[in-house]
């Protein structure tokens, strides 16, 4: 039987739990851009299409959808693990993610009835790094409950956009699939290869092959104004070097995707939906330590163990229609509908 005693010691532990994690936690807004034409074809990408890894075709997309217009930042990735891990239960945290040099510098303090993080000033606008796949689909989860400040659980980061359920390993993570209800994902890769390299020039085929809205390698300088068709990658040398070898997003200001989004050339690799191999996630876009093949569209060899927190790995979301508003958006009503859900 449980005691008054017991139902009082448990919910005076869940106020200190909220008036903890609600001193440092403040709600983030993800920048989104829409991805429309929803007729548009796919095209060949992989090995026999000039590429590398499995053959597929990507890129069509039969729904309107926003994707997040630069990778999660370390700053967001704070105000994240502040809401939802005062009590770390599924390591969201990477030590790494301060104590190595290739660090996006979030810091982690035990506070004596929990932890709290800051990021430092500087990098708080670079993309995080250091997380699994796993933590992005909770980030997803987080961002599609509506950023609660509260345990990791259902109503948090379990369920919600995927049912991970306290899911770590790399065969429980691989089993994951998004929700059909999720307003809020990891880039499937289809989303994510139509927002970086198609022309966003009808109901087409047509795609450049670099995310910067080029069929030319990008440069990889960093200059001030920014001439365009340049991504954070290595070229013989590293675009920025130490300490910060990521750019803060948007650095390139002009040398956007013609879907206007930024860095899914370079700067982090970032996580997408795809299975490879039957054992890897899939990976996109190339980072701050690899060649400019990595960034070319035909790429599709790159993938990692779902449970996998490397340097060189980020990012990035989509915000995308519920089953309701697929309906009414296949009734003609696409721009008030996104309208109404940008934010």
């Amino acid at each position: 039987m449980v005691s008054v005693k017991d139902v009082t010691r448990v919910a005076i532990g869940a106020a200190v739990w909220v008036a903890l994690a609600s001193a440092t936690s403040a709600a983030i807004n993800i920048e989104t851009v829409p991805v429309g034409y929803t007729g548009n074809t796919g095209e060949g990408s992989g090995m026999s299409y000039g590429g590398s890894g499995l053959d597929r075709i990507c890129g069509a997309v039969d729904y309107q959808f926003n994707i997040g217009k630069y990778e999660v930042t370390a700053g967001q990735y704070t105000a994240f693990l502040n809401s939802v891990a005062v009590t770390d239960t599924h390591g969201l945290y990477n030590t790494d993610m301060w104590s190595s040099a290739y660090g996006c510098k979030i810091e982690r303090t035990n506070t004596g009835s929990g932890y709290s993080y800051n990021v430092a000033s500087d990098w708080a606008n670079r993309p995080v790094n250091y997380v699994s796949w796993g933590d992005a689909a909770r980030f997803a989860n987080w961002l599609h409950n509506g950023q609660p400040t509260r345990a990791q659980d259902a109503d948090s980061t379990e369920d919600g956009a995927y049912f991970l359920n306290g899911a770590t390993s790399d065969a429980a993570l691989m089993a994951v699939t998004r929700e059909p209800d999720a307003t809020w994902a990891i880039a499937s890769e289809d989303e994510w290869y139509k927002a970086a390299y198609h022309k966003n020039d009808g109901d087409t085929g047509n795609y450049f092959d670099y995310p910067t809205g080029n069929d030319t390698v990008p440069s990889n300088d960093l200059v001030d104004p920014d001439p365009g068709n340049n991504a954070n990658f290595f070229d013989g040398d590293s675009t920025l070097g130490t300490p910060w070898w990521r750019t803060p997003v948007g650095e390139f200001e002009s040398s956007e995707s013609p879907y206007d989004t930024f860095d899914q050339g370079g700067n982090a690799c970032e996580w997408n939906e795809a299975i490879l191999y039957d054992s890897l996630r899939g990976l996109r876009g190339g980072s701050f330590v690899h060649l400019a093949v990595l960034l070319h569209a035909a790429s599709r060899n790159f993938g990692y163990a779902p449970s996998t927190e490397g340097y060189a790995v980020g990012f990035r979301v989509s915000e995308v229609p519920e089953p309701a508003t697929l309906a009414l958006l296949a009734l003609g009503g696409v721009g008030l509908l996104m309208r109404q859900r940008r934010r």
